[in-house]
C-alpha cells in the first residue's frame, strides 16, 4: 500500500490557502501548506472584510486577534468625492453599512461587524492561527507539478534556497497559489473570460495626513482632478492603510504606453496633487501595478486536485470581495476534505465544493467589475467633455445655480444611489444559496421569492442551501450569543426547540461524533429576545440540519412525534449529504 505524508497538502499562503490549512488543522486533518516565499504577503492588498468572512473567523477563532489588528468598522464611514484632501469637497456616500439607513440591517444580519483588515495584516494571523493549531508549514517551498491517481497525489516541490527537488505524497492537493495558478494550470482547469482589460498604478507612502481626514474618517478617498482623470473609474485613489500615517495612492495608466512613471519625483508630485499640498513630503514604501481581471473558472476540482482563491475567480478590488471569497471557499472545501478523510462522507461529497463556489465566483467577478463600470455616471456629472480641461469645467458647471447645474446635481444624486450596489451591498456578501447534492430540498418550499433587493439587502432564511440565521439567545450566564456561536467547529448541528423532543432522541440513537444538538430554549441557548422564533421559519418542534461551515443542509418544518421516524428521517437527511450510505443505518 502506498503512504501518504499528509492527508493535504496546500499550495499558497494567501487567504485560501492559510484559511484552508487552519481549518483543516483545526478538524484535526493532517495538513501542510507550502509557499514559495520566505513569509506571507509583503503589501497591504485586499482589505475589505466583510461580515460573512468575519464570521468565518469567528468559527476559527481568529476574529479577537483580527479586531485588535483592524481599522474599526466605525472608522470605515463615509466614502468621500473630493477635488483633493485639502480641496473642496464634492459628495460623499454613507458605506459598508455604517449610515443610518443601513445599520440596523447590518448589526440584525451578523454578529460580526466589517473590518478593515489588510493582507499583509490578514495572512500573519491566518498563519500563525494555522500552526498553532498543528498545521505544517513549509515556506521557501515551491510547487513544481504534482500527478495524481486513484489514491493519492504525487507532488513535486523544490526547496528555494538549496535548490532540492524533491517528492510528498498526500491524498488532496489544494491549489490556493494565486492569480497565476500552476495547480490550476497541471490540473488542466480553465478560466474563462478577459484578462488584463485595464491597468492602475500605486504607491504605497507614509505622510501624516491626520489634519485633513481625522474629523472625516474613512478607508477610501476618490480624487476627482484632471491629473488623475484616466480609465473606468477616472478618479484619483487615497486609500488609508494605517490612519491616518500610511497610504496608498492610486491612479489608471494607459497600458498602451507601457508601465507608469514611479520615479520619485514624479510619484511625488502625483501625491502632492492628489493631497492638494505642494509642500508634502513623503516616504515612499514601494510601488506596484495591477491588471483588471473580469475572469472566472466555471469548474474548480479535476480528481483529488482543488483549486480556490484568486485562482478560479480574478477581479478588481472594487466591491471588496477578493480575499473574502477566498475565505469562504476555504471554509467551504475544508469541512469535507476533513469528513472523507475521516471516512465520515463518501468522495462524491468532494464534488459539492466546484458545484456551490463556482457560480458564487462568477458573481462576485461580475459584480466587482460592474462596481467599476458603475462609475461612469459619476463621471458624466463631474465632466464637461467639450472643454480643454473636462473636469475642471464640469466641475463648474455642477456648482452652478441655473438649470444645468441643477440637472447634474441631480444625477449626481442618482449616480451616488447606484454606488450602493458596491459600497452598502449587504445581499451580494451574504445572500449566496448552496445548490448541489450536500444539500437536501425542501419539497414543500415554493421558489425563493426576494422581499427586497437581492444584492443590498440580506434575506435571512432557513431554506436548505442558505446559512444558518443570526439572531442572540442567552447563555447560561446570561449573555448574548450568537445562534452562529452555537453551531459549526468543525461539526453538524441538529438545531430544534423545546418541543422537538422527538429530534433530541434521535441525536442521542444515532450517536455520532461529528453531530452536534442545539435545543433553542433550553438553558445555555434561551430565546429571551425572541428574535429566533421570529426568522426560523419551522415550528418549535421542527429541525434544522447545519453543516460545519453553517449551511442549513436539510429542513423539517413541522416536526415529529415518533423519535423512530426522527430518527429515520435525520439518518437519511445525514447519509444524502454526506453521501455515506452507513450514516442512514
Amino acid at each position: 500500500m502506498q503512504t501518504h505524508d499528509v492527508d493535504v497538502l496546500v499550495v499558497g499562503a494567501g487567504p485560501m490557502g492559510a484559511t484552508t490549512a487552519l481549518a483543516l488543522a483545526k478538524y484535526g486533518v493532517k495538513v501542510r501548506m507550502v509557499n514559495r516565499y520566505n513569509w506571507t504577503a509583503n503589501t497591504p492588498r485586499a482589505h475589505i472584510t466583510n461580515q460573512r468572512a468575519v464570521e468565518v473567523l469567528r468559527d476559527l477563532g481568529v476574529e479577537p486577534d483580527a479586531r485588535r489588528e483592524a481599522t474599526p468598522w466605525e472608522w470605515m464611514g463615509d466614502t468621500l468625492f473630493t477635488t483633493s484632501f485639502a480641496g473642496p469637497e464634492i459628495a460623499r456616500i454613507r458605506t459598508w453599512g455604517t449610515g443610518e439607513k443601513r445599520i440596523g440591517d447590518y448589526l440584525q444580519g451578523s454578529p460580526c461587524t466589517m473590518l478593515d483588515l489588510p493582507q499583509n495584516k490578514m495572512e500573519p494571523l491566518l498563519v500563525k492561527h494555522a500552526a498553532t493549531s498543528g498545521a505544517e508549514l513549509s515556506f521557501n517551498t515551491e510547487y513544481i507539478s504534482h500527478d495524481q491517481d486513484e489514491t493519492g497525489v504525487t507532488v513535486t516541490l523544490r526547496e528555494v534556497g538549496t535548490g532540492r527537488v524533491y517528492q510528498t505524497r498526500a491524498r488532496y492537493l489544494v491549489g490556493a497559489d494565486g492569480a497565476k495558478s500552476k495547480v490550476m494550470d497541471d490540473a488542466g482547469l480553465v478560466v474563462e473570460g478577459q484578462l488584463a482589460r485595464a491597468a492602475t498604478a500605486y504607491v504605497l507612502f507614509r505622510a501624516d495626513l491626520t489634519k485633513y481626514v481625522a474629523h472625516r474618517p474613512s478607508i477610501l478617498y476618490w480624487i476627482v482632478t484632471s491629473n488623475a482623470a484616466f480609465g473606468e473609474i477616472g478618479m484619483g485613489l487615497l486609500r488609508a492603510i494605517e490612519p491616518w500615517k500610511q497610504w496608498i495612492a492610486g491612479w489608471g495608466f494607459d497600458m498602451k504606453n507601457g508601465e507608469p512613471d514611479f520615479s520619485p519625483e514624479e510619484v511625488l508630485r502625483k501625491v502632492r496633487i492628489l493631497v492638494g499640498d505642494p509642500d508634502l513630503e513623503i516616504e515612499i514604501d514601494s510601488t506596484s501595478v495591477w491588471y483588471v481581471n473580469q475572469a472566472h473558472a466555471p469548474v474548480y476540482s479535476k480528481g483529488r486536485v482543488f483549486c480556490g482563491g484568486d485562482a478560479v475567480h480574478r477581479h478588481p478590488p472594487s466591491s471588496g470581495l477578493g480575499s473574502n471569497t477566498c475565505m469562504q471557499d476555504a471554509f467551504n472545501l475544508a469541512w469535507k476534505l476533513a469528513y472523507v478523510v475521516k471516512g465520515f462522507a463518501g468522495e462524491r461529497l468532494l464534488d459539492s465544493y466546484s458545484l456551490e463556489r463556482a457560480p458564487v465566483g462568477a458573481q462576485i467577478v461580475a459584480r466587482a467589475n460592474q462596481s467599476r463600470l458603475d462609475y461612469a455616471p459619476l463621471n458624466q456629472c463631474f465632466r464637461d467633455p467639450k472643454a480643454a480641461d473636462p473636469v475642471k469645467s464640469g466641475l463648474e458647471k455642477l456648482a452652478e445655480p441655473g438649470p444645468e447645474g441643477v440637472a447634474r446635481r441631480s444625477a449626481l444624486a442618482a449616480a451616488l444611489e447606484t454606488k450602493n450596489t458596491e459600497f452598502n451591498a449587504q445581499g451580494v456578501e451574504m445572500n449566496q444559496r448552496c445548490v448541489s447534492a450536500a444539500v437536501v430540498p425542501d419539497p414543500n418550499a415554493e421558489e425563493e421569492v426576494f422581499i427586497k433587493d437581492r444584492q443590498l439587502y440580506l434575506q435571512a432564511t432557513t431554506r436548505p442551501g442558505a446559512k444558518l440565521p443570526h439572531a442572540w439567545l442567552i447563555d447560561a450566564a446570561g449573555s448574548r450569543v450568537s445562534t452562529l456561536d452555537l453551531v459549526g467547529k468543525g461539526k453538524f448541528t441538529l438545531v430544534t426547540g423545546i418541543d422537538g423532543r422527538s429530534w433530541v432522541d434521535a441525536v442521542k440513537e444515532i450517536s455520532v461524533s461529528y453531530l452536534d444538538l442545539l435545543v433553542v430554549g433550553e438553558i445555555g441557548a434561551q430565546d429571551i429576545y425572541c428574535n429566533w422564533h421570529a426568522i426560523r421559519e419551522i415550528d418549535e418542534a421542527g429541525a434544522l440540519l447545519v453543516r460545519p461551515d453553517g449551511v442549513i443542509a436539510w429542513r423539517n418544518k413541522s416536526g415529529v412525534a415518533d423519535s423512530k421516524v426522527a430518527k429515520r428521517e435525520l439518518a437519511h437527511a445525514l447519509a444524502a449529504v454526506l453521501s455515506n450510505e452507513q450514516a442512514s443505518q
